[in-house]
């Protein structure tokens, strides 16, 4: 057994602390996070135009959910090393069904950016979330439980758009939005339920008072740390190439191909199936084969082979696989570097470091995005799949390099 093993049995874990219900509950929480976000990032732009905002605003809607993730994952995380999962994440999901309510009561379109922004922030609990399976969860079992989050993350992304097509009417101005806003607010009202009553506190060895590291000491270890730098850094470089490609990817098949909003969403819908498929039954099983860095490595490569060749692609029969395969080189890579992270650090500041990392991934999704739509108008359509490309390969050197770090760290335990 590894000494991260022994300091696991030893020093936290509490089977008594668990409650069988616990992990589907959680992974509820995170489904219900990116059902919500499903539902509304595609009504967006009509719920913007409903207040007659200009373009500028509508996109400072998009981006204000980002901007919110940003800074709470790091915080929440933070705060639940001290005072616990189960009233960080009740607080956090209350937050959020308030958050639906205020979009849909909107009256301006400043108000709704605001709104955006708070419920980015208490959505940004996924750190709370990957803190709370670490705490439980063996080393070894870890990759497996964060690659079931990532499938909940996707499924959510999958049912979401549909659901927010059918309850939403344009037609009805800015009423019409109300109904999706309404099921995105009682379903996480149901979460709040599910936590209160299966959820048991996994920080039984917490001592509420004892001594944090400032922010910025934090900040400052995670950015030395020859492992944790390496993760972040993988985490905001495919962040940035992947959240850039499908931000433009309906406007380079429109260019290109032709293609509609009806071929767009079918073909995430199939990139959401794929990814969803590659979570739960294949990510967890490669990585306790193979190990865990060598799997994100193995990810990142393949991520970047099949991004760098789709401007090569003749029409769907190309288009889709290739966007398949780049999705299950995320797949395969993304659970990973959750759980090489909280072997590289105090079990009890597990939630401070996650939360730094869902923040750079935060951020990828704020530049990434622009970067790609800045390549896409002024240099070329195609230019936004190589740079992507380009940004993946450098993640790779650093997940091989994390592996390093991290097996000299276990060998030094």
């Amino acid at each position: 057994m590894s000494a991260d093993a022994e300091k696991f049995d030893e020093e936290k874990f509490d089977a008594g602390a668990v409650s069988p219900a616990a992990l589907p509950t959680l992974l509820s929480v995170m489904f219900i996070n990116l059902l919500g976000f499903g539902i509304v990032v595609p009504l967006l732009p009509f719920y913007g135009k409903s207040f007659a905002a200009p373009t500028w605003q509508i996109s400072l809607v998009f981006s204000a959910y980002a901007i919110g993730a940003f800074f709470g994952e790091p915080f929440w995380g933070r705060l639940s090393d001290r005072i616990g999962r189960k009233p960080i994440l009740i607080s956090t999901v209350s937050g959020n069904c308030l958050c639906y309510l205020a979009m849909a009561f909107a009256p301006n379109v400043y108000f709704a950016v605001f709104a955006r922004i708070l419920g980015g922030l208490m959505s940004g609990n996924g750190s709370v979330i990957q803190g709370y399976i670490a705490d439980v969860t063996p080393p070894g079992e870890r990759s497996h439980k964060m690659s079931l989050l990532g499938a909940a993350f996707n499924i959510g992304f999958i049912v979401g758009p549909a659901l927010g097509g059918l309850l939403a009417n344009p037609a009805a101005g800015h009423a019409g939005f109300r109904t999706p806003f309404f099921v995105c607010s009682s379903l996480s009202a149901v979460c709040v339920l599910g936590l209160s009553l299966f959820v048991k506190e996994s920080r039984v060895h917490i001592d509420r008072f004892s001594h944090q590291p400032s922010r910025w000491a934090v900040l400052g270890h995670a950015f030395t740390h020859p492992a944790i730098m390496r993760l972040m850094l993988v985490t905001f470089l495919a962040g940035c190439a992947f959240t850039g490609i499908e931000s433009i990817f309906g406007l380079w098949t429109q260019a290109r191909f032709e293609w509609g909003p009806r071929q767009v969403g079918s073909a995430f819908a199939v990139v959401g199936i794929v990814a969803a498929i590659c979570q739960i039954w294949l990510t967890g099983r490669l990585s306790k084969r193979y190990g865990e860095a060598r799997m994100l490595a193995l990810g990142m490569g393949v991520t970047a082979l099949f991004t760098a060749l789709q401007p090569f692609s003749l029409g769907a029969l190309t288009i889709v696989p290739f966007l398949a395969l780049t999705a299950f080189g995320q797949s395969v890579a993304w659970p990973n570097v959750s759980a090489l992270i909280s072997r590289n650090v105090d079990h009890q500041h597990q939630g401070q470091y996650l939360g730094l990392n869902n923040a750079m991934g935060a951020l990828s999704r704020v530049i990434g995005p622009s970067c790609a739509g800045l390549l896409f108008s002024g240099v070329s359509v195609n230019a936004p799949f190589f740079f992507a490309g380009a940004l993946v390969v450098p993640a790779i050197a650093f997940a091989l390099a994390a592996r390093r770090r991290t097996q000299e760290a276990e060998k030094a335990n």
